[in-house]
């Protein structure tokens, strides 16, 4: 059982700064950066990110400006990840260190459990 202190999903110092820059500008008093998760990809289970409006029954996590939400289902395959922002010369994108995937594709977007 987690502390209730604790979010069930952490964010880098990156992530929280890229998602409150993302969300601060949706005009949505309401919005948040989701983070989902979905069957497909190259393991079986695909990550997926967006700006939306929170919705009943969301997992809403706050840090630093930054506001997340997550489906009661993904926050089952997600729960203990940590959620950073990682940029490179190839690119910059969101990176998910989930302690419950078993297996991962190589660009990082898909998982196994």
């Amino acid at each position: 059982m987690r502390d209730n202190t604790e979010p069930p999903v952490s964010l880098s110092d990156g992530a929280a700064n890229r998602i409150a820059h993302l969300v601060g500008k949706d005009e949505r008093p309401n919005a948040a950066f989701r983070v989902s998760v979905s069957g497909g990809g190259c393991s079986g289970f695909q990550y997926a990110f967006s700006v939306d409006e929170v919705a009943d029954g969301d997992e809403v996590i706050e840090r630093d400006g930054a506001r997340v939400a997550i489906d009661p289902m993904s926050l089952m395959y997600l729960a203990g990840s940590r959620i950073d922002f990682v940029e490179q010369m190839i690119g910059a994108q969101f990176t998910i260190g989930n302690p419950n995937a078993t297996s991962s594709c190589s660009c990082g977007s898909s998982f196994a459990v």
